[in-house]
């Protein structure tokens, strides 16, 4: 059966495509003028007014130097060739001024750009930590499901657009409609209605062919966008997990993944850029079409004597000049639609809901006891898939309480609650006897320490990183972090110590270092309340022995969370809840949990059978 034959597009919903855009456009620059004119810096209002005054000086002046030009030659043409006369003084006086106004014109120019430039950057700035503030406020589940490299081509793209088009706009746009008015009026004082009314059809032709082609390369522009943002992603995506990459061997398979998305690309930037050769012929032939017209009509005037040979050269120089801004006007065009439609994506950012928020005056936390439960917790992270049931414990302070059971029991979406990075759908959450919900997520978040499985460092130095557990920690507590958690033997074999650079996520260390790191971290944070989320089960026997000891160390005298997958970790901990598909199905200590007979007992022999497999197969290898 053939494919089906889309019905042919209609105009009228193509029109009502357009007015759409057209809304959102000028909403998103209302929007923005708050950034551009902002309440509290009267001295960047200041120097957008200086500016406006500058460019109205430098139109006023452009406008002039035709009719210094016309003196001139008409001056020229009174004395004759070789004449030395007032005639020859006087032309020679309106060169000088001639050349004296485009050195102004230029002048004031610059002036503007000078005065205007913090405002635009400022503008800038303010609205890149907007977004980039939003960002971290933004709940787990948005940057679970976003696409790193996509999002950061947004902010790219939103702030670099924001110069030019505020340029633009207030230094091309509106001086030449300044210059239009002017240009028209001055016309009809010397050359009567007819060219005028030339002018404006003209003017109006050529706004029109340019917005329609200008349109239609924006819907091109925008497909380049997305797939510059597709290629993006896939090379950022590619290089993150270099390991995996390496791991299956797929160098050719990203290699041609990637290729696959930058062709696509290119062959849509191919596309956009022929097509500016289409728009500069359309509006080359408006306005020579003009010029010529403008010119004849001058010509015709001086033959009848009604007109100078310097009012041609007047209606050539005031023609040549308004056309000079309206030549690029279809890049102008594109360039203010393109960087409305970028913030536009930015304001979106900046607009998407924040699904975890603090009720409206929240105190912060304030723990006097140390304590966390779980009461009557119903959670899921999608509708229909209910990962906690109805979850009730109790964790007293200064103890140490583990959590196991099957994967995808829930064990580490408990984590997750507890730093508040999702709301559960029923039931609470207590720290301390305050329900995390109605105090700020700040506090609750400054209470709570955690040795995550995967430690995930900044591409920065040791001190950086282990110093990233509080503000304003200095290098004392960093060493006695570092001391602490059992960093020193390696700090001390590093020729840069504490500057040693870590990698990209900490891939210069072994597990066990970034483990460690992440414990220093920790330390300096000094939290009531210790989360250990899986935090061994990646390493080897012996580091993970070397960990535990580190962990147990730092755990005294803390509420300590265990979540692990390994029982034999967590075999000394004062409570063990054992968990299976959301739902608490026992309770107890180590060996009161054995004699129980139940889910732990079989566990914890399924695991020690794994064991013995495993001390099977390396004495067999150490025999051959």
């Amino acid at each position: 059966m053939p494919p089906e034959t889309p019905a042919p597009a209609d105009p009228a919903d193509a029109s009502k495509k357009v007015r759409a855009r057209d809304v959102e456009s000028w909403a998103t620059l209302k929007r923005f003028l708050p950034y551009l004119w902002p309440k509290d810096n009267p001295g960047l209002r200041i120097r957008i007014a200086v500016s406006m005054v500058l460019v109205l000086a430098a139109k006023g002046v452009t406008l002039a130097l035709p009719f210094a030009y016309k003196g001139a030659v008409d001056a020229m043409s009174a004395a004759g060739a070789g004449a030395a006369s007032d005639g020859a003084t006087v032309a020679l006086a309106l060169v000088a001024a001639y050349a004296l106004g485009r050195f102004t014109s230029v002048a004031f120019d610059n002036l503007r750009n000078i005065a205007f430039e913090r405002v635009g950057q400022i503008a800038t700035l303010h609205l890149a930590e907007d977004v980039f503030h939003r960002l971290h406020r933004l709940s787990l589940r948005f940057h679970l499901a976003r696409r790193t490299g996509e999002v950061t081509k947004i902010i790219e793209r939103g702030t670099k657009s924001i110069d030019q088009m505020l340029y633009f706009l207030l230094f091309n746009i509106a001086p030449t409609i300044v210059e239009l008015i002017a240009v028209g009026i001055i016309f009809y004082i010397n050359f009567g209605i007819e060219l005028v009314l030339a002018t404006a059809v003209t003017v109006v032709a050529y706004v029109w062919v340019t917005r329609a082609i200008t349109e239609w390369r924006t819907k091109l522009r925008r497909e380049m966008n997305e797939l510059d943002g597709k290629a993006l992603y896939r090379a950022v995506d590619s290089l993150l997990n270099y390991e995996t990459v390496k791991y299956f061997g797929a160098e050719k398979r990203e290699e041609a993944r990637y290729s696959q998305a930058a062709r696509a690309y290119a062959e849509a930037a191919v596309k956009s850029e022929n097509s500016v050769g289409l728009l500069n012929m359309a509006q080359s032939v408006i306005t020579n079409a003009l010029v010529g017209a403008a010119m004849a009509y001058t010509v015709w005037g001086w033959s009848t004597g009604a007109m100078t040979v310097g009012d041609l050269v007047l209606v050539n120089s005031l023609l040549i000049q308004l056309f000079r801004p309206l030549d690029v006007l279809g890049w102008v065009y594109r360039t203010i639609r393109q960087g409305l439609i970028d913030m536009g994506e930015m304001f979106r950012l900046i607009d998407t809901d924040i699904e975890v928020k603090d009720t409206p005056g929240a105190p912060a936390l304030i723990i006097r006891t140390p304590t966390v439960a779980f009461d009557n917790v119903t959670f899921g992270y999608d509708p229909g898939r209910t990962i906690l049931n109805g979850l009730s414990f109790e964790v007293p302070a200064g103890s140490t309480t583990a959590i196991v059971g099957p994967s995808g029991a829930g064990k580490s979406t408990i984590g997750r609650l507890l730093f508040r990075f999702y709301d559960p759908l029923s039931g609470r959450i207590m720290v301390g006897g305050e329900d995390i919900a109605s105090v700020t997520q700040e506090s609750v978040r400054a209470a709570i320490g955690i040795v995550p499985q995967d430690s995930v460092l900044f591409n920065e130095n040791l001190s950086y990183n282990i110093a990233y557990g509080a503000e304003g920690a200095d290098q004392a507590m960093v060493e006695q972090a570092a001391r602490d958690a059992a960093l020193s033997p390696l700090i001390e074999r590093l020729p840069d110590r504490f500057e040693t650079m870590v990698g990209e996520r900490g891939l210069k260390l072994s597990g066990g270092e970034k483990q460690r790191v992440a414990i220093a971290r920790t330390l300096v944070k000094n939290p009531p309340i210790l989360l250990l989320d899986e935090a061994t089960s990646a390493l080897d026997t012996r580091t993970e022995q070397e960990i535990l000891g580190t962990l147990r160390r730092i755990a005294q005298g803390r509420t300590t969370i265990a979540i692990a997958h390994r029982l034999s970790t967590i075999a000394d901990a004062d409570n063990i809840l054992v968990l299976d598909h959301g739902r608490l199905v026992e309770s107890g200590d180590h060996v009161g949990l054995l004699k129980r007979g139940g889910l732990y007992a079989e566990m914890w022999s399924r695991q020690a059978a794994e064991r013995r497999d495993e001390d099977v197969t390396v004495d067999a290898e150490a025999a051959e």
